[in-house]
């Protein structure tokens, strides 16, 4: 499948401040970039650094005034659908070291704190059988709600409101995967059939030695995702974090199918 994505953003600053972009993906054994550009007015410092785990590009910017930059790209997408039940848990003795940090609560994701809940809810379950489970009782429990996602809401806020956006649902499926002993981590993907259309939270779960990737709020299909970064949560894949004051102008994210 081939998609087409474009992304303009335009931010304003009152001093010289540094960003950091995560929007850009990169080609892997399951996406391809077939072109990319990516224009910024005023021709910043740029300086480009891998995502975590190798997975992505970040951007560090320098800015005077304002952030005005147009991304446009073309992947093609071959990401197989696979049957999460027949897919095995991993013991944990086996864990390879870069997989081991998702295995851990992180500054979104209190694991410790769903031990109980999850063991009761889910303890008859294990494997994708569990991660397929979790990612339903989210999906039929939870109101998308994009007034109920304050700014710094944990996985136990969503929990408790039962509500959210996307990346409250991945924050929650992370959380009970990690709570289960299944490392799990937070994917931002640009998907087509996402509503309304932004920077969009999925989750990577470790089964059978391998990461498998699952949407908790089930508007987007695997095989059409681009993956743009990984991280423990939502801090480490922001797609733009800044380190002084700024002010959103415009903002605008489209994903579309060119070719099935």
């Amino acid at each position: 499948m081939r998609l087409s994505v474009e992304v303009d953003l335009r931010y304003s600053v009152v001093d010289a401040t540094d960003m950091l972009l995560q929007i850009e993906p990169v080609s892997d054994e399951h996406q391809t970039c077939v072109d990319t550009s990516l224009v910024f007015q005023g021709n910043p410092a740029s300086h480009v650094i891998a995502g975590d785990d190798g997975i992505g590009r970040r951007r560090w910017l320098t800015l005077d005034t304002v952030l005005d930059c147009q991304y446009r790209a073309t992947f093609d997408v071959d990401r197989p659908l696979l049957a999460l039940g027949a897919l095995a848990a991993a013991p944990l003795h086996t864990l390879p070291a870069e997989v081991v940090p998702y295995l851990m609560p992180s500054r979104f994701c209190h694991s410790e704190q769903f031990d109980e809940f999850v063991t009761t809810q889910f303890g008859h379950l294990e494997g994708g059988t569990l991660v397929a489970e979790m990612a339903k009782w989210i999906n039929t429990t939870f109101t998308y709600d994009s007034d109920a996602s304050p700014l710094g809401a944990t996985a136990t806020d969503s929990f408790h409101a039962q509500a959210g956006v996307c990346r409250d649902y991945a924050h929650v499926l992370i959380t009970f995967a990690r709570a289960a002993g299944l490392p799990a981590r937070f994917v931002s993907v640009y998907a087509p059939s996402v509503t309304p259309q932004d920077f969009h939270a999925v989750v990577e779960v470790w089964l059978d030695g391998a990461w498998h990737i699952l949407d908790p709020t089930g508007m987007a299909n695997p095989s059409e995702m681009i993956r743009i970064g990984v991280g423990r949560d939502a801090a480490d894949v922001a797609f733009l974090t800044s380190y002084g004051p700024m002010t959103l102008e415009a903002q605008s994210v489209n994903v579309t199918v060119v070719q099935r």
